[in-house]
């Protein structure tokens, strides 16, 4: 993380970029583990904890600039144990799995395009 108030639209996209990273190697954890008996999938956390970091009361630059990057965490837990899709307790549903992972892909690279315009917008200021 860059250590700096200017950059703190980076470090929320950063964090957002890395638990969707995280995201993704569930994912393809759950559907390397579609036939596993017993298996209960696995999802991640993160959105809601940025939304109770950015709040709903003023302008998004000071939300931002309030952030606590800490507070930031991306926690993985098992969804609907209770649910099994078939006779042998497994609740991965492939075609879920696929359709969250295209989401999810593009999720990281509209991360990465702000990101990098995030720093484009910086050294337009910079070489002013």
């Amino acid at each position: 993380m860059i250590g700096s108030d200017a950059y703190n639209y980076i470090n929320v996209l950063s964090k957002a970029a890395e638990a969707s990273l995280l995201r993704n190697t569930v994912i393809t954890n759950n559907l390397a583990n579609q036939s596993t008996p017993g298996y209960k999938r696995k999802e991640i956390q993160f959105e809601t904890y940025l939304r109770k970091e950015l709040g709903t009361s003023g302008n998004l630059d000071r939300r931002v600039a309030n952030v606590n990057l800490d507070q930031l965490q991306t926690t993985i837990y098992t969804d609907q144990e209770g649910l099994d899709y078939r006779l042998d307790g497994n609740n991965v549903n492939p075609d879920t799995e696929n359709a969250n992972l295209a989401q999810n892909s593009i999720r990281f690279n509209t991360l990465l395009n702000s990101i990098n315009q995030e720093f484009t917008r910086l050294k337009a200021v910079l070489q002013k």
